[in-house]
């Protein structure tokens, strides 16, 4: 069984590396083939030179983008490349910082022994941030429940069939929100627990602005539930207050104002001509392995 795993990377490659051989290092079965694709988000670091040999990874390929385009975007060329030039029976987007942990692979393809056909996610049971970042975590999923009706887990980890991957080549909401667009195209999606591990090098790169635009990005995708959604709360709310109208008591309907701008402009990144011709910002391809 042929697995592709997909990493994107901007200059991160030391982490990169020590993915690798986490990944070469793992005991799996002898029926699945593994070859990983990097996808080189215009990093402004040249790519070192793999020293070590890697034996149980077929190939290592990379994907050197013209521009920089974020993770999300990255995962999307790297889904539509391995479906449009690469023989593949599931794919596993990661992280190559550490945080998705290469341990966890194995757990997949042990699922998948025993389950093909079916999509896994990695559903986080336990985060390596601080409490804060936390806490703001599960506002962030209790927000996408209340105003979409979504209870969305899990990232970029997961362990992709063929067929969901060829539906997220065909779904715009891809080229905008992988978690989202996943949620939209699957209803058959099996959780797996997944620990949420510390990044090998520096601190973790999900800021406070980037859980807001990812939390948004998200209920672009069910945008129209959203705005239906959105109304009643307005409507109800200002049932609600009218006795008792203030400043402070208007907070939340201008704070609901503002996301549904938000989310009206991140709705307008799903372009799918954009999409279809991703692989045309392929700058070059780098066969490491």
């Amino acid at each position: 069984m042929k697995i592709k795993i997909l990493i994107p990377v901007y200059n991160d490659w030391k982490s990169v590396f020590k993915v690798l051989e986490e990944i070469n290092n793992l005991d799996l079965n002898s029926e699945f083939r593994i070859s990983v694709i990097i996808i080189n988000d215009a990093s402004n670091h040249d790519l070192p030179d793999l020293e070590k040999s890697l034996k149980n990874i077929d190939s290592i390929k990379v994907l050197n983008m013209n521009k920089n385009q974020g993770h999300t975007r990255s995962i999307a060329v790297g889904l539509k490349y391995i479906f449009e030039k690469e023989d593949f029976d599931y794919a596993i987007p990661m992280d190559g910082d550490g945080e998705d942990r290469p341990e966890e692979i194995k757990v997949f393809l042990d699922k998948v022994e025993n389950s093909k056909g079916k999509t896994f996610v990695g559903e986080r049971v336990k985060r390596s941030e601080k409490t804060i970042f936390k806490i703001c975590y599960q506002i962030h999923k209790l927000i996408t429940l209340v105003f979409t009706g979504k209870s969305i887990k899990f990232g970029n980890y997961t362990c992709l069939s063929k067929s969901t991957v060829e539906k997220l080549i065909n779904e715009k909401a891809t080229w905008n929100s992988f978690s989202g667009s996943l949620t939209k195209v699957d209803s058959d999606l099996t959780p797996i627990p997944s620990v949420r591990g510390p990044r090998y090098f520096g601190p973790s790169q999900m800021s406070f602005i980037k859980l807001i635009k990812h939390s948004l990005a998200i209920i672009s995708v069910f945008r129209k539930t959203f705005l239906i959604r959105s109304a009643l709360f307005i409507v109800t709310y200002i049932l609600m207050i009218k006795s008792n109208a203030s400043i402070i008591t208007s907070l939340p309907l201008v704070l609901l104002l503002i996301a549904v701008y938000l989310v009206s402009n991140l709705s307008l990144r799903e372009n799918m001509d954009e999409f279809k011709n991703s692989l045309s910002q392929i700058k070059n391809i780098d066969q490491i392995k």
